[in-house]
């Protein structure tokens, strides 16, 4: 183990943890490396205890207002992070990322009007669409042996043909782990002007980045606050999912009395324990984040040359960003084997590629998804698994 890992990788088995406790329930067998669902192994920062620790410490839990120093906390790291400025009128409280899509669905649109997305992508995206009565679009990215792009002409012609009114975009994007270019969002963000389409942008991964790349925020790409809301976190950032706090971000007055008279008809509001820790790991996480950052590039390097190695017709798509590794294993898999070879024959738990797609979409689908925020261990024996599998075949 390296010094990162020494002082924060948790055996999390016996926590509650969804990741590694519920295992026996969602995959059968309670006896498998978790990779699956995006959060990490490690222990959040310091910073964040410390000022938790500081709360309880009052005895003091009644109702509370978010000070005016959160705001700027989170105002700077966007400044200094990623170069976006952000206005405190602008923020919005989200119970989840997840919760804020299906808000900005019902905010933005009708039932039946078609709401697109970028497809593979994170699953949710396609449940706020049809689970809320909406017409679900899909433009396909373009594959090229793992690298992919978007295929603009097919995106604008999917937008005319269904008169879409929302575009739901993944910027750093999940699965595939693209960081887009400002040209691609500019590209993306000319064409919706083009043709009247609003943007919600979930940028929950934009911290985890890896090197040679660089997150651009779609706010920041170029001058589309008129149709351009964001979504993000730090939860993913500094592991902080249990506080279900995020964060909306919208410059557009007409657009944010949408929001705030949709969100009218369900009192929603933030608990004092996610304000906390929020702001405590924006001030005080940098150096923990830069060490993630680095363990995570270490693991696709173990993950990669083994794969290389011992499957060479693995596609590894390169991580650009997120730390969710995309693998098209169909040169040694068929996809009604998939699963079960997976689980029974390389012992893992994963995201299957078929989540990412309609079900019309990916039931040819070969690939899986893993998350690579955990010791680097876990990662050798996972791929040590793969290619024992693969060979045992």
């Amino acid at each position: 183990m390296n010094e990162f890992e020494k002082k924060y990788y948790a055996d999390r088995v016996g926590t509650g943890s969804v990741k590694w406790d519920g295992l026996q329930f969602l995959f059968g067998d309670k006896d498998l490396i978790s990779m699956w669902v995006a959060d990490m192994d490690f222990r959040s920062p310091e910073c964040v205890g410390e000022a938790l620790k500081s709360m309880a410490d009052t005895g003091l839990f009644g109702y509370f207002m978010p000070p005016r120093e959160y705001f700027e906390t989170f105002i700077n790291w966007e400044q200094e992070r990623h170069g976006c400025k952000v206005e405190q009128e602008w923020i919005k409280f989200s119970p989840g990322v997840v919760a804020g899509i299906f808000h900005f669905v019902g905010a933005f649109t009708q039932p039946g009007d078609s709401c697109i997305i970028l497809s593979p992508c994170y699953y949710p995206f396609m449940e706020a669409v049809k689970d809320t009565g909406r017409n679900l679009v899909c433009s396909i990215l373009k594959n090229n042996n793992g690298a992919y792009t978007i295929d603009f002409e097919d995106f604008e012609k999917k937008i005319k043909d269904n008169d879409v009114k929302l575009f739901i975009l993944c910027s750093p994007h999940n699965p595939v782990g693209r960081v887009w270019t400002k040209e691609e969002l500019c590209t993306l963000v000319d064409i919706c002007r083009r043709n009247g389409v609003i943007i919600v942008s979930d940028e929950i991964h934009q911290d985890i980045v890896l090197s040679g790349n660089k997150h651009i925020p779609t706010l920041a790409s170029c001058d589309c606050g008129d149709m351009v809301v964001s979504l993000t976190a730090a939860s993913k950032t500094f592991n902080l999912a249990a506080f279900n706090h995020s964060i909306a971000v919208i410059p557009s007055k007409e657009l944010r009395d949408k929001y705030d008279e949709y969100q009218k008809h369900m009192h929603i509001s933030g608990a004092m324990p996610g304000y906390v820790a929020v702001r405590a790991a924006y001030e005080g996480g940098k150096e923990w984040l830069d060490n993630v950052i680095k363990q995570i590039e270490t693991n696709v390097k173990v993950l990669t040359d083994i794969l290389t190695e011992g499957a060479p017709e693995c596609v590894i798509t390169k991580l650009q960003g997120t730390y969710l590794q995309w693998i098209d294993l169909s040169a040694y898999v068929k996809p009604d084997e998939l699963k079960d070879f997976v689980v029974k024959e390389c012992k893992l738990a994963v995201d299957y590629g078929s989540q990412f797609f309609t079900p019309e979409e990916g039931k040819e689908d070969c690939h899986i998804r893993l998350n690579l925020a955990t010791s680097e261990e876990n990662v050798r024996k996972a791929a040590e698994n793969i290619v024992r599998a693969i060979k045992n075949r």
